[in-house]
């Protein structure tokens, strides 16, 4: 009786061991692998959704991989690290600008809202009602109010932002782990499933597909939406020739993104244009607005039932969760979790009914 035992302690503390060490194992290598993280779970985010673009790109280009790799590497390029750098340099050499500017309200007089405003339904009468307070105030209550915001905003995302060589370093380490995953793609993929598929059969190869799925929706709906914003606040932004005008597309794009949406830069601009442009201008530039904030509402819903069939309550939820929970990351962590998590709902609702 005594051997049994024995070999089955023996059996339990091996066993252990062998846990342990995996778990160390693990543990070091996503320590040490730790600065490469986050610059890798984008890239494989920005991969999976744009290996469409790729394959298509490969056939226009007769076939040849490297060539399509080679031309989506500097589109992504031109795309995040150009803006990134032009943008956060503009804000840096701006500070002090941006300063003088909010002083230079003190002899800034708001106009009373237009007479058609109080007519708008449930808001209309609030908001005249907020603009004629703004405009009681005088310049002098306004720039005191404004004043210490505009500077400290400015300063606190310079000192995010921190060093920008640091940053641009993230980003180019993001575009080349792109282009191992784009010249890799289907090898990458496979290992993906076989992996799923051992740890959880077939209802984990099916998991990683719906997870590329989730992944797909959310780049088209809400980075494509967020483009598609931004363009037209910063082609309605120049236009009308609001200061600083790169650096509230640029918050636009970033409100946009956390689906928050361009409106605060959107009311601040159109007060901004009827006190110095008339009421013409400010009405025209009033229904441009309107336009960039409520077109995201019809494009987004179409794009992400494009990119998955997945309900879209469950997307905009995982989006929205999950940009709270992880931050920017989490746009596109939320819907994947909660995609899989509403598979497996069905799936176990199926075998269920299957049984009975």
């Amino acid at each position: 009786m005594t051997e049994p035992g024995r070999v089955q302690r023996g059996n339990l503390a091996r066993t252990t061991l062998q846990l342990a060490a995996l778990f160390g194992l693990v543990l070091t290598a996503v320590w040490i692998l730790r600065p490469f993280l986050l610059a890798g779970v984008w890239a494989a985010m920005i991969a999976i959704a744009t290996f469409p673009v790729l394959l298509r790109a490969q056939r226009l280009l007769l076939g040849r991989r490297a060539l399509a790799v080679a031309a989506l590497t500097l589109a992504l390029l031109l795309v995040l690290v150009v803006p990134l750098y032009l943008g956060v340099s503009a804000i840096v050499e701006n500070v002090d600008e941006i300063g003088s500017f909010s002083r230079s309200l003190s002899t800034w007089n708001i106009p009373q809202p237009p007479e058609w405003l109080d007519g708008i339904p449930l808001v209309g009468a609030k908001a005249a009602d907020e603009w004629r307070d703004l405009a009681a105030e005088g310049p002098e209550a306004l720039a005191a109010r404004v004043t210490p915001y505009t500077r400290d905003l400015a300063r606190v995302f310079v000192d995010e932002v921190g060093n920008v060589g640091a940053l641009l370093l993230n980003f180019l380490l993001t575009v080349i782990f792109c282009a191992i995953f784009w010249a890799n793609g289907e090898t990458a993929a496979d290992a993906g499933e076989r992996f799923a598929r051992r740890l959880a059969g077939e209802q984990g190869q099916k998991a990683a597909r719906l997870a590329a799925q989730a992944v797909r929706a959310v780049a088209l709906g809400v980075v494509l939406t967020a483009v598609l914003q931004t363009f037209l606040v910063g082609l309605g932004l120049s236009v009308v020739g609001v200061p600083f005008a790169a650096i509230f597309t640029a918050l636009s794009f970033i409100l946009a993104v956390a689906q928050i949406g361009p409106a605060p830069i959107l009311i601040g601009a159109i007060i901004w244009v009827y006190s110095t442009h008339g009421s013409v201008w400010g009405t025209g530039f009033l229904l441009w607005a309107l336009l960039c904030m409520t077109i995201d509402n019809f494009v987004r819903p179409v794009l992400i039932k494009r990119g998955a069939d997945l309900p879209l309550l469950l997307i905009f939820g995982g989006v929205i969760g999950g940009l709270v929970a992880f931050g920017v990351v989490g746009l596109f962590i939320g819907p994947v979790v909660l995609a899989v998590g509403y598979m497996l709902l069905q799936d176990w609702l199926d075998e269920a009914e299957v049984g009975a």
